[in-house]
């Protein structure tokens, strides 16, 4: 049987499917619920793509409000 290719993201590819800055990211990588990464590398930290998947079907980050648009 085939072995399958390890499907990870770093930084920019998680921001890129979660439609946030990379900078929005690192401060998601930090909550309690993120997922760990996988390996830490030079270029910096990896995540299973699963893992990130998954999270993001439960925890969805949503685009900061515009406080003026009314809707409180």
């Amino acid at each position: 049987m085939p072995r399958q290719p390890l499907r990870v993201m770093g930084t920019a590819e998680i921001a890129e499917y979660l439609g946030v800055s990379r900078q929005w990211v690192e401060v998601l990588s930090k909550r309690r619920d993120f997922p760990e990464p996988s390996a830490t590398l030079k270029a910096g930290r990896i995540w299973r793509t699963e893992d990130v998947e998954r999270w993001a079907a439960e925890h969805r980050p949503r685009p900061e409000s515009d406080e003026s648009d009314g809707s409180e």
